[in-house]
């Protein structure tokens, strides 16, 4: 696996090194040595996986809180689609900064999203299937989510969302004392 470093801290791209003959080809989508040697999360919860039906559709940006937080690793199957990592991170130096990169089942990319960071998706062709393996399990109570469109981030995605959630359309702006404070109780977002 080829592990590059995107601008945000500890956020990576993966790109897979398919051994290949006129078979087709094998490769790994996960190597703890590999993964470790990188100082990255070697511990996996869950194996989750998303299929989204229309192109256009968005969704995100997502993320949870305190011992709820967890690192995602993403790949797309099917199709292809434009994932966002938004680094909520407040020691971080690329807080406030996002980065986006196209993922497909052509480039057999991965993105690592590390604990602290919103993450979302938009689908940019119909029928898309995505795997993510996740280091926590899900807890609705410290579950948050930000707006896609929050003008202290300006995130652009590659289109105008044709389909969101109502969950996700209604998700606020930034508020770093609700978005931050695990011990904060809120109502909790149902998970889309």
């Amino acid at each position: 696996m080829k592990f590059t470093p995107a601008p945000l801290d500890g956020v990576y791209l993966i790109d897979l090194e398919p051994r290949s003959d006129d078979r087709g080809f094998f490769s790994r989508l996960f190597c703890q040595e590999e993964f470790a040697a990188h100082g990255l999360e070697t511990s996996f919860l869950q194996f989750n996986t998303s299929f989204t039906r229309a192109q256009h559709t968005l969704r995100g940006l997502h993320y949870q809180l305190g011992d709820s937080a967890e690192v995602k690793v993403v790949k797309c199957t099917a199709g292809s689609l434009y994932d966002v990592v938004l680094d909520l991170r407040p020691d971080s130096p690329s807080f406030g900064k996002w980065f986006g990169a196209e993922l497909s089942a052509e480039n057999r990319r991965m993105m690592y999203v590390p604990r602290g960071c919103a993450h979302g998706f938009m689908s940019l062709t119909d029928d898309v299937e995505m795997l993510y393996f996740v280091s926590a399990a899900y807890d609705g109570k410290n579950e948050r989510c930000v707006r896609w469109n929050d003008p202290r981030f300006g995130v652009e995605f590659p289109h105008a969302p044709l389909l969101i959630s109502e969950k996700d359309a209604a998700a606020p702006d930034f508020d770093p004392a609700w978005h931050l404070d695990a011990g904060l109780t809120n109502t909790p977002f149902p998970r889309s």
